[in-house]
C-alpha cells in the first residue's frame, strides 16, 4: 500500500515511528513491540536509518519482518548520511525486493560533535537531490519528506526554509511529515504558508508527548523547536515526578491530536522513542473517540 493511497482516501492517517536498537535483544523486543500493535490498525509505521552502515542493515531487515510477517504497512527512511549514490542505489534495491513501496527521504543530522553536513565524496548535500535520484532510478517509490512549522534550525529564514522545501516537492515528494511541535497554530499558519507557495502535497502532523522534561529539552533544542511558556511551566512544576509529567504530556498531546483532526490535518505520526504506551492511549483514543 502506497501511503499517498490512504492520504487520499479521506479520514487522517495515524502512524508510529521507531528506530531499530543496535543489538539484536533491542532488535526483537522492538520487533514484538510493533506486533503488538497490529490489533490497533496503524496506516503505517516508519524506522529510521543509521549513518555509516550502523543500522542500515537492521532498517530493510525491520521493514522487510513488519512487511512480510506482521503486516503493517512500513515505511523506511533513508538519509544522504555517509552513503554515495551507488551505496543507497543498493539500499533501494534491497527495499524493493523486500516489496517496501514507502520511503521518506531526508538529508539526516550532520555527525555528533559537528554542526555543519558534509556530504561524502560520491554523494547527496541535501534531500531534493536524493528525492530526485529516487524518482529518476526507483519511480516505483512513495516518497514522503520532512518539514519543519517552526523553521529547520539551519535554515538562514523561514523563507529561505520554505523556498528549499519547495525544491524537494518540486523534485518528487508524495506527502511530508512535519518537525514535532507543541503548538498547534505553529502547525496551522506553517501549512498556509505553503499552501500559498503552492505545495499542495498531504502534510502530516508529528507528535511526540512529553515523557520527560530533560528530553524533551534536549530535542526541541536539536530540531528548533519550541515548548509553549504554560506547558513548559506545568511539566517543570512536577518534574521529580515521572508520572506526573507522563500524565500532563499525554493529555497535551491528546488535546493537540483532537484540535489537529478538527482541522482537517492529513495525518498525525507519532514520534515514540520506541516506548509506545503513551502514543498506544492516544492512538486509541484517537481510533475510539473522545
Amino acid at each position: 500500500m502506497r501511503i499517498s493511497e490512504r492520504l487520499h482516501a479521506g479520514d487522517p492517517t495515524l502512524s508510529f515511528e521507531f528506530f531499530p536498537p543496535k543489538d539484536d535483544i533491542g532488535f526483537w523486543d522492538l520487533y514484538k513491540t510493533i506486533e503488538s500493535l497490529k490489533p490497533l490498525e496503524p496506516t503505517y509505521v516508519s524506522v529510521t536509518y543509521g549513518a555509516g552502515g550502523g543500522t542500515r542493515r537492521k532498517t530493510v531487515e525491520l521493514v522487510g519482518r513488519i512487511k512480510r510477517d506482521v503486516g503493517i504497512e512500513p515505511m523506511a527512511h533513508l538519509t544522504c548520511v555517509g552513503a554515495t549514490r551507488d551505496e543507497i542505489a543498493t539500499v533501494l534495491d534491497e527495499l524493493r525486493q523486500q516489496k517496501i513501496e514507502n520511503v521518506l527521504a531526508l538529508r539526516g543530522d550532520p555527525p555528533v560533535g559537528s554542526t555543519t553536513f558534509v556530504p561524502v565524496k560520491g554523494g547527496f548535500g541535501h534531500a531534493n537531490e536524493l528525492i530526485a535520484f529516487i524518482r529518476e532510478h526507483h519511480d516505483h517509490f512513495c516518497l514522503g519528506a520532512a518539514c519543519y512549522p517552526e523553521g529547520h534550525p539551519e535554515a538562514e529564514s523561514r523563507d529561505a526554509d520554505l523556498t528549499n522545501l519547495k525544491r524537494k516537492v518540486d523534485a518528487g515528494v508524495d506527502f511530508l511529515i512535519s518537525q514535532l511541535f507543541f503548538d498547534n497554530a505553529d502547525f496551522f499558519a506553517f501549512r498556509e504558508r505553503t499552501q500559498r507557495a503552492g505545495i499542495a502535497v498531504p502534510m502530516i502532523a508529528g507528535i511526540m508527548p512529553v515523557l520527560s522534561v530533560g528530553q524533551t529539552k534536549r530535542f526541541t533544542q536539536m530540531c528548533g523547536a519550541k515548548i509553549p511558556a504554560e506547558l513548559l511551566r506545568r511539566i517543570e512544576a512536577v518534574e521529580d515526578d515521572v508520572e506526573a509529567v507522563r500524565h500532563i504530556g499525554m493529555y497535551h498531546s491528546t488535546q493537540q491530536c483532537l484540535e489537529l483532526m478538527r482541522g482537517g490535518v492529513a495525518g498525525i505520526h507519532f514520534y515514540t522513542l520506541n516506548r509506545s504506551t503513551a502514543t498506544r492511549a492516544i492512538f486509541q483514543l484517537l481510533r475510539t473517540g473522545p
